[in-house]
């Protein structure tokens, strides 16, 4: 966040004689750019300090909805348990019923839309999910999850689910209002201009913080926040002390939140795509052409199916049960959901759905007139960087490691609002009367050697093609940097542009 020190503080950070001065910066912004022999971070530092300075003032609010959202979100997963309790979890009986018949009940009680997969008991007590598409009044991308008791055939209920994870209406909620603040794809923008911007701003405050503390080799001095010191200083010392603490999660989360993002998600998945790096699905073909197996494989495709063997393809179809024996025989564990198959040339798809450690990520197909294994996909055979997507993808959002991973999620939102509020105190802090607010001293850029400017604009150029929401407002922020200076030169306000 915003570390305003150039021109007005000393390099620890107290304050020089006029740092409380309104008015134009001292002579450090007249310096001449450039000197020979000049240590590389002497001249790099302006350029750094006035890039996270204007990031953190534009780009803060941004980050702060993203931090709050992300709150709440990780909090969710433990609400929905209590929330919808009834529908998730029934007293444990003596023995499951068929999977088939407690899709009929969950069809007896909702025959409208179509079975687009049912997610069978994971475990003792818990519900089965039956999943319907097309339902009216339903989110198209949504499903109408019925919950049938295993041990009774009871519904318990039906809600609106999202997702591969089973987010009910509660954690759906927030989930999208952390991914898009409920304004769809133009509002998917926000997000990703924060976690294009987020590694910027903690990598430029890392070094910033590690540079000032060079000279106090103790670690106390990097990782500690200075009690002692007061006003300005103290601020500082607590924003850049917790963001020692926060950098790599902070990192992280930028990292994996741009793999989903719109365009450098894009970017991301073409990178993957060229060399042979995306995640694989199994085959659900029954005659050598591939099909998607993807979450919604199979919606809408088949009308009145009840999936038990006692529907309009029941001479064709071995049913549910014999589907799901298949699988488990492959190895497929609890929890799995199977999809039914498309049409007439596909395969049922059964697959297990564990986001926690350990993954299980398996899936087979299976031929519905035989109940033969037809194709078999193993998670330990996904390429590198699949595997490093879905774990980096399931630890965001909280999946990966439980309650554990949701709490750690929350300290780093929590560290992420304190620095963005330490960060714009500071801002405040560094002037006074009439001063305040007043912004990093302009033309840095100028400071640096051309040796190290000219490759660094391209590295910039090159990394902000492929993430745009933080080539063109660096771009923006550049221009309109470079146009302010030259006005400020013209009148005579500066002695170089």
């Amino acid at each position: 966040m915003p570390d305003r020190t150039t021109a007005v503080t000393t390099d620890d950070g107290s304050p020089t004689a006029d740092a409380g001065a309104a008015g134009p910066p001292p002579v450090a912004d007249a310096r001449p750019p450039g000197r020979s022999g000049r240590h590389w971070w002497t001249a790099l530092r302006p350029l750094v300090l006035r890039l996270h300075f204007y990031a953190g003032v534009f780009v803060a609010p941004f980050l702060l909805v993203a931090a709050v959202t992300g709150l709440l979100y990780g909090a969710s997963f433990e609400a929905e348990k209590i929330v919808y309790d009834h529908e998730l979890r029934v007293p444990v009986g003596e023995r499951e019923l068929p999977v088939s018949r407690q899709i009929d009940a969950a069809r007896a009680a909702h025959p409208e839309g179509t079975i687009s997969a049912v997610r069978p008991s994971p475990e003792a007590g818990a519900t089965t999910r039956v999943l319907l598409s097309g339902v009216k009044g339903v989110d198209p991308d949504h499903t109408l999850a019925v919950f049938v008791d295993p041990y009774t055939g009871k519904v318990r209920g039906a809600l609106e689910q999202y997702g591969s994870t089973g987010a009910l209406p509660l954690r759906t909620w927030i989930d999208e209002l952390h991914r898009d603040l409920h304004l769809g794809e133009t509002g998917r923008l926000y997000s990703e201009f924060a976690a294009s911007w987020l590694w910027v701003i903690t990598g430029g405050g890392l070094v910033l913080w590690l540079a000032r503390r060079r000279t106090k080799r103790r670690l106390r001095a990097i990782a500690l926040p200075d009690r002692a010191a007061a006003g300005r200083r103290r601020t500082m010392s607590f924003h850049g002390a917790v963001g020692v603490w926060a950098a790599v999660g902070l990192f992280f989360l930028s990292a994996t939140g741009l793999t989903w993002s719109t365009y450098a998600g894009a970017s991301i998945e073409d990178l993957r795509s060229a060399i042979g790096q995306t995640t694989p699905s199994v085959s659900a073909t029954l005659d050598g052409r591939e099909q998607a197996s993807g979450e919604h494989a199979g919606h809408g495709s088949m009308p009145g199916m009840d999936m038990g063997g006692e529907g309009p393809s029941s001479a064709r179809d071995v049913g549910i049960d014999a589907v799901l024996k298949a699988a488990r025989a492959e190895g497929l564990s609890n929890p799995v959901e199977i999809v039914p198959p498309a049409d007439a040339d596909t395969a049922y798809v059964v697959r297990q759905i564990q986001r926690s450690w350990p993954e299980k990520q398996d899936s087979v197909a299976v031929d519905p007139a035989t109940g033969e294994v037809t194709d078999v996909l193993r998670f330990e055979d996904y390429p590198v960087l699949a595997k490093l997507t879905r774990w980096g993808v399931d630890a965001h959002t909280g999946n990966l490691f439980g309650l554990v991973n949701q709490i750690a999620l929350g300290a780093l939102a929590l560290a992420l609002i304190f620095l963005i509020l330490w960060g714009y105190r500071m801002w405040w802090q560094r002037g006074s009367g009439s001063a305040f607010g007043r912004p990093v001293p302009r033309g840095g850029w100028q400071q640096v050697p051309p040796h190290v400017l000219v490759p660094l604009a391209a590295a910039v150029a090159v990394l902000g093609y492929f993430v745009p929401l933080l080539g063109i407002p660096l771009a923006a922020f550049w221009a309109l940097d470079i146009v302010l200076g030259e006005l400020a030169y013209r009148r005579g306000l500066r002695t170089y542009r």
